[in-house]
């Protein structure tokens, strides 16, 4: 067997060692001599996956990334099959230039088909079309016992719907066919809208939300005063076939080189930065014609921007709170921020629609959800996060699991109520670092 490897989710604060088990191809069986009930395995995509939803200490790893192979693909339908190691980037390579993108998209194409389903990560157009799992149409699991199941909304449909969302712990997918929609081209027809305060991005959201299939907003997390929640509004919608001439556009990315010594984030680049970026338009309100890169993945631009954080890493806080109450949550949540100094360069709010979750554990709701990125401070961010918890459960809210490192069992089994039921499904001989910290104390 391989060696124990060191193995890292993308805030780099949680890392775990792990014995990978190997599949080279969606049609091996699983080894069988680690199911003796003394260890547990988890599948591992592209660990892109924040926390610690990703890692099985002391446990076995399912590395899928070698499962990348597509499988079929009608472009007169829009029907993709591959393998669940595919990445989304590879997806867009394949079909855009055919007419059809991804029906629903994360803020980053690097993830694979296989931890998006598993996270059910939902993207700009919740508000329209739901979350990643409501358009998988089919998908493979093989479990530990090395039975594979076919699921789909109809077919082992409980099954299916524990594994959407399912966080890897129902067995490994092997493959999927996802349903996408069709584009004529790889622009976006965007607009960016600078607002003043927090009522300002809840007027501009339900503006949007009747006529944009995309939105999102940026805030400046550390403003405070009658400028709270302040920012940035993007919109946009596929451009038409016949649009107007688009730019040049030539796709580039640098890596961030090295990690430094001490995060680079603090209070002083942090306002710094604030300022500035709420300020880098003149003008209220920005139309442009737009490339799917720089408006859907602007952070992928910057290959390994984890780095910036320093050794220590970064934890990210994403919640969702339910409509009702969530313009009083979010101010509090943004007050109780910005009174402890400990911002975040990415502060994203956006206002996800009523389509009903596609999984158990699916994370989205119909509300705002506020995600923010925090350098990791030890005792002191953990005091923020725990007034911060306080305020998400008040008002019925509840945490992302694809982005959690550290969230109480007890504000887990509030907001998923349905968790128990999920755990019949379970594989008995998968864990993770998240489910049993959210579940066994």
């Amino acid at each position: 067997m391989a060696q124990s490897q060191r193995y890292r989710s993308w805030g780099r604060a949680i890392h775990s060692m792990q014995q990978p088990l190997w599949l080279h191809s969606r049609h091996d069986s699983l080894p069988t001599d680690w199911a003796d009930g003394s260890t547990t395995a988890l599948p591992y995509g592209n660990g892109r996956s924040y926390g610690d939803s990703c890692l099985n200490p002391n446990g076995y790893a399912l590395p899928t990334r070698q499962l990348n192979h597509f499988i079929d693909f009608n472009p007169q339908t829009g029907l993709l099959s591959c393998e669940a190691g595919v990445l989304l980037d590879a997806i867009l390579q394949l079909t855009l230039p055919q007419g059809w993108f991804l029906s629903v998209t994360p803020g980053t194409r690097f993830v694979t088909v296989g931890g998006a389903i598993a996270n059910d990560v939902h993207g700009k157009n919740h508000h329209k079309v739901g979350s990643f799992g409501h358009h998988v149409t089919e998908l493979e699991l093989l479990r530990s016992d090395n039975s594979r199941s076919l699921c789909t909304p109809t077919h082992q449909a409980a099954l299916f719907r524990a594994t959407l969302g399912g966080l890897g712990l129902t067995g490994l997918i092997t493959r999927a066919t996802l349903q996408l929609r069709p584009v004529h081209n790889p622009w976006l027809a965007a607009e960016t809208v600078r607002f003043s305060d927090l009522g300002h991005f809840f007027e501009l959201a339900a503006e949007s939300d009747r006529d944009y299939e995309y939105t999102v907003a940026w805030i400046d997390c550390a403003s405070q005063g009658k400028r709270l929640g302040r920012g940035l509004f993007m919109r946009g919608n596929h451009a038409p076939a016949q649009s107007a001439a688009p730019p040049c556009y030539r796709s580039r990315s640098a890596t961030f080189p090295l990690t430094p010594p001490l995060s680079l984030v603090n209070q002083l680049s942090l306002t710094l930065f604030n300022q500035l970026y709420y300020h880098k338009q003149w003008s209220e309100r920005v139309a442009m014609v737009q490339h799917y890169e720089p408006f859907f993945y602007p952070l992928d631009g910057i290959l390994e921007w984890n780095r910036l954080y320093g050794p220590k890493g970064f934890y990210q806080y994403q919640c969702v709170i339910p409509m009702q109450g969530s313009y009083e949550a979010v101010r509090e949540l943004l007050q109780t921020i910005s009174a402890s100094g400990m911002g975040s360069f990415l502060a994203v709010l956006k206002v996800c629609g009523e389509i009903a979750p596609a999984g158990l554990l699916s994370f989205p709701l119909a509300g705002a959800t506020l995600a923010l990125d925090f350098p990791n401070r030890g005792a002191a961010l953990e005091r923020l996060f725990e007034r911060l918890d306080t305020i998400v459960s008040h008002y019925g809210g509840r945490l992302y699991p694809a982005k959690d490192g550290r969230m109480p069992a007890a504000l887990f089994q509030q907001g998923y109520p349905e968790w128990q039921l999920f755990s019949q499904w379970l594989d008995p001989h998968f864990s993770s670092a998240f489910w049993r910290r959210v579940t066994e104390r």
